[in-house]
């Protein structure tokens, strides 16, 4: 079977933001996880991401993979860019296997089997965009060629939270053969690879759609069968497309470094000099900042003496750190992290454990985000709860009602459309309004500003999932 294609069609972005981030928390969380972030000034690495694949001419219409709960995130910041996209939603985690699979058949059945596809992770952080598009247009003799390429970084040093590439023969002018992969080495087996020649693992992949549903089903036809049915059958639902959930739970959960690269015959390595960062630790975010001359990074308010090669996050307070080498200090406004700077394993194993004791402080932020909109918890005791929300223009919260606590909305700013019962009245700004328990109520913003108010809440049991929704524009299954 041959895969050409001819190269003045666009590549296709597939853009994976399955991701939970837990070795970035207290930043990043399930609901919000890093990249959706803006860690690294006002852009997500989500954003920066489309932003390199924006050039018309080289690439063409993005398609997002992303869990079906990120969905809205994920709609917000495309919005903010102007920038449209296919958003394919998984009912499910399933690794990156599936989803660049599911992404491939989605653009084979739009574009044909010869389309090129980029497969990207959302959470990766590049700032040469012309020497990344440079490599991609190195890359697609390879591809076009009938190879999966991947892009091998030059390496800056012997780091061990890499998997290497080990690159043979070339193939293709500016394409070489992979011989083998290698996981994460320790010290001394990273810098004799590096000695060697071999190239760091960026995870990025290019090539044809059918090369890889055809490689795929060659090494497991029962889940390449599961995601084909799983994007046949997926039902559009306000401009996503969800995957149908039964069809893709039979896909195994495995990494497309497992399912393929490791087995395909047709491995191609292309050496990248752009610059680039998997954003894996708070040890790879302090490299991407500007050091002191000891060393140190901050984000937001931080003070150093006699401290060498730490970082600090901060939401709020300053952090001043005497005496302490190598460790980071992430401050958000519910929670603080001090750790090894380096120790992106333990701060894994330390969100499995706060799941079990602090389920909810590894899932939201005090800040969580809505398709309407966003608020902030202000002060929560046994019995109350007071929040800031935020409603866009033509936001819509649920038709709801609660069992076990009322509320008093008062708006700070823009005009409120309150519904209580059966009645419908407007709220404007230092009016407030009282939903008894019990009460089926909905709050929308109908101006042309945002919407600000005041949520008082009283009650025995103040959770979230203290929500009896009856009717959602969203189509949302939980609050």
């Amino acid at each position: 079977m041959e895969f050409k294609r001819e190269p003045s069609n666009p590549i296709r972005p597939l853009i994976m933001c399955g991701g939970s981030g837990t070795r970035l928390w207290p930043a990043s969380r399930s609901n919000r996880p890093k990249q959706f972030l803006p860690l690294f000034g006002a852009l997500s690495t989500f954003q920066e991401t489309l932003r390199r694949v924006a050039d018309a001419g080289l690439f063409g219409r993005p398609v997002i993979v992303t869990n079906k709960d990120h969905r809205f995130l994920v709609a917000d910041q495309l919005e903010a860019l102007g920038i449209e996209a296919d958003v394919l939603l998984e009912p499910e985690a399933r690794d990156s296997g599936p989803a660049i699979l599911a992404g491939a058949r989605h653009i084979a059945d739009q574009d044909g089997e010869t389309a090129l596809v980029l497969a990207l992770a959302a959470d990766h952080m590049v700032r040469d965009a012309e020497g990344f598009q440079r490599a991609c247009r190195q890359a697609g003799s390879s591809a076009r060629a009938g190879h999966i390429v991947t892009f091998g970084i030059e390496p800056t040093g012997p780091a061990t939270g890499y998997g290497y590439i080990e690159p043979g023969e070339e193939i293709v002018a500016g394409g070489r053969h992979v011989v083998r992969f290698v996981e994460k080495p320790d010290a001394a087996t990273a810098e004799r690879y590096v000695g060697e020649g071999f190239l760091w693992n960026s995870g990025n992949f290019l090539f044809q759609a059918g090369v890889m549903l055809a490689d795929y089903a060659m090494h497991d036809p029962e889940t390449a069968d599961a995601v084909g049915e799983a994007v046949a059958t997926a039902q559009s639902d306000l401009g996503f497309l969800r995957l149908d959930a039964t069809a893709f739970a039979r896909a195994e959960a495995r990494s497309i470094d497992y399912a393929v690269m490791e087995r395909t015959a047709r491995a191609a390595v292309v050496a990248a000099t752009f610059d680039w960062s998997d954003v894996g630790s708070w040890s790879a975010v302090r490299d991407l900042y500007a050091l002191d001359e000891a060393g140190n990074a901050a984000r937001g308010q931080a003070a150093f003496v006699d401290a060498r090669a730490n970082f600090v996050s901060t939401d709020g307070p300053l952090v001043a750190i005497a005496g302490l080498d190598d460790v980071a200090v992430i401050v958000t406004p519910d929670a603080v992290l001090v750790a090894r700077r380096d120790d992106a394993a333990g701060v894994k194993a330390l969100v499995e454990q706060l799941k079990a004791s602090h389920r909810l402080l590894t899932q939201e932020h005090r800040q969580s985000f809505r398709p309407w909109g966003s608020y902030r918890s202000l002060d929560l005791s046994e019995r109350h709860q007071v929040k800031s929300i935020v409603v866009k223009p033509g936001g819509r919260l649920s038709l709801q009602k609660h069992h076990h606590r009322s509320e008093h909305w008062i708006v700070v700013r823009g005009t409120a459309l309150v519904t209580i019962g059966s009645e419908v009245k407007s709220v404007h700004e230092n009016e407030s309004v009282y939903i008894p328990i019990g009460a089926v109520h909905r709050m929308e913003n109908p101006g042309k500003i945002d919407l600000e108010i005041i949520e008082v809440q009283t009650g025995g049991y103040l959770g979230e999932d203290d929500i009896i929704r009856i009717e959602d524009i969203y189509n949302r299954e939980a609050s």
